[in-house]
């Protein structure tokens, strides 16, 4: 599987998302679809997209108890959407039960990864507010751990743990980062950031990149940039 640069497509209304991939004339970027436009517009914005010729990965992070969890991923794989994920947190059972109910009768089903520590989860708010004091990164990677043995096929991680991840759980297993800015561009509220070709060197197979291409003066041009740089 080829690497890939993910746009974050997270507009507030399907006017703003068609307003930006209208840009595009010539590519079909892989974009993402979080939970700002998926309630906003509802499942007919990915049907929208999808008929455009998007791939699509869509980012709604689901954690419940596995049957539910497996009810709404039976739901979720009818919108023929690429890629979808959920909670690590939400135990390998829940993750089994999610592939269970992803996979449609044909035995074909999107991608699914995990998200293990939200990257806004520091080691001290990790400790205070979850009651969890085994260090960051160790959790980090028992969780990718617990997902790559439900099954799934990779998690969302900060590029810095994508190598360590593969160290862990194989090369095969995916690898989707955020945080990832061009090196002359501001950082955001991100703090883990580093640029498409570090992302390429240390090891992401997919690096998800919003406001340094939606808000950029010229989006498709910063697209192609990131797409030189990580693709090559």
């Amino acid at each position: 599987m080829g690497k890939d640069v993910i746009i974050a497509c997270d507009f507030a209304s399907k006017e703003e998302v068609f307003s930006f991939l209208d840009k595009f004339t010539e590519e079909k970027p892989y974009v993402k679809i979080g939970m700002e436009l998926f309630y906003g517009a509802g499942p007919e914005i990915v049907r929208e997209i999808k008929k455009r010729g998007h791939k699509i990965f869509l980012d709604l992070k689901l954690h419940d108890i596995p049957n539910t969890v497996k009810k709404a991923m039976r739901v979720l794989s009818q919108l023929d959407v690429d890629m979808c994920n959920l909670h690590a947190g939400g135990t390998i059972s829940m993750m089994e039960a999610a592939l269970e109910g992803l996979t449609r009768e044909d035995g074909t089903r999107p991608l699914l990864i995990a998200v293990t520590q939200l990257t806004s989860t520091s080691q001290e708010r990790m400790e205070s507010d979850l009651l969890i004091h085994e260090p960051l990164d160790k959790v980090v990677m028992h969780y990718a751990s617990n997902a790559a043995k439900a099954g799934l096929d990779g998690v969302v991680c900060s590029p810095l743990e994508a190598g360590k991840v593969h160290d862990t759980c194989g090369k095969n297993f995916l690898t989707v980062t955020p945080g990832v800015r061009f090196a002359d561009g501001d950082v955001g509220d991100q703090v883990r950031v580093t640029t498409p070709a570090k992302a390429k060197e240390i090891g992401s197979d997919y690096i998800v990149v919003g406001r340094p291409i939606t808000a950029a003066e010229d989006p498709v041009a910063a697209y192609r940039r990131c797409v030189a740089e990580f693709v090559g």
